[in-house]
């Protein structure tokens, strides 16, 4: 067997864990990956995801005239797009050698995206965000168990980039990291409000465009998420929507009250943006 052929076959038979967005110890979403995922069918996949406990992204030939078309799973189902499981099969492809180029196109359920690698350093393209306001916001502040003085005087709103997010706009990080959710009822209220997750947060130093954050997702298998790229992206466009800070760079905080520090930064280019942050190889086990 050639060493082509053996490293091929490695490829397919390893699960690699990458580390995304960390910024502590501790910190960060890890993200298991497959980059070579032809042998397995879905529900191999989701018991990849499931075994790990993680969000996981499996890379497969391209498709619709793209490089490469990425699945992406947690734990219960597939999702249309996961930022930092993305960002980090870009960097972990680059890492192993096997990035065909500096830029890439990828297919996802959510449409196409492009990731580029520089000196190491991964980002991921998402589109203009857009948003709609909530018809019922007390339903989403009873979940969470705050008042409405525990808000800022900016409206709840239902923001997207691909997949939706319920912005809730907190006063200050006291009570954003204070927030006890009642976790029973959270894949109700965001079915009803049509939504796949709460992500309240909180201005840092808007001025210097930080903002911290907290992820609750409707059903992915776990309670809370360390860090979200796609929710930060989402979160992004909306504080340049609402004129919340000038900066076209905006560093996101999260992960911080579960002791999982993350930051995501977002930064925009025309009408899209980039999602990129810290990533690193921490485990390599059979498939």
């Amino acid at each position: 067997m050639t060493s082509q052929h053996s490293s091929t076959r490695r490829l397919a038979e390893q699960v690699f864990t990458v580390n995304v967005f960390g910024s502590g110890p501790g910190g960060g979403n890890p993200a298991p990956i497959v980059v070579d995922a032809r042998l397995l069918d879905g529900e191999a996949m989701r018991q990849v995801a499931a075994r790990h406990g993680h969000e996981s992204a499996f890379v497969l030939p391209g498709r619709d005239s793209c490089d490469y078309q990425f699945r992406f799973f947690v734990p219960n189902h597939e999702m249309e797009m996961c930022g930092h499981a993305t960002l980090g099969a870009v960097w972990l492809l680059d890492h192993l050698g096997a990035l065909p180029k500096s830029t890439v196109s990828i297919s996802t359920l959510s449409g196409r995206v492009h990731a580029r690698v520089s000196g190491g350093h991964a980002s991921v393209s998402q589109p203009r965000g857009r948003s709609t306001g909530i018809d019922d916001p007390a339903a989403v502040l009873g979940v969470l168990g705050i008042r409405p003085s525990d808000l800022l005087d900016l409206p709840l709103l239902n923001a997207a980039t691909s997949r939706v997010k319920t912005l809730v706009p907190l006063r200050s990080i006291d009570v954003l990291n204070g927030l006890q959710p009642d976790f029973a009822r959270i894949e109700a209220l965001c079915d009803a409000i049509g939504s796949t997750g709460l992500y309240p947060f909180a201005p840092i130093d808007p001025d210097a465009g930080v903002f911290s954050a907290r992820q609750f997702p409707r059903s992915s298998g776990y309670p809370e998420d360390a860090a979200t790229g796609i929710a930060a992206a989402a979160l992004a466009w909306a504080a340049w929507d609402l004129d919340l800070t000038s900066k076209s760079r905006i560093v996101i905080r999260q992960g911080e009250a579960m002791g999982r520090p993350s930051q995501i930064t977002v930064e925009r280019e025309d009408e899209r943006c980039w999602l990129s942050g810290r990533a690193e190889l921490i485990e390599e086990t059979p498939l």
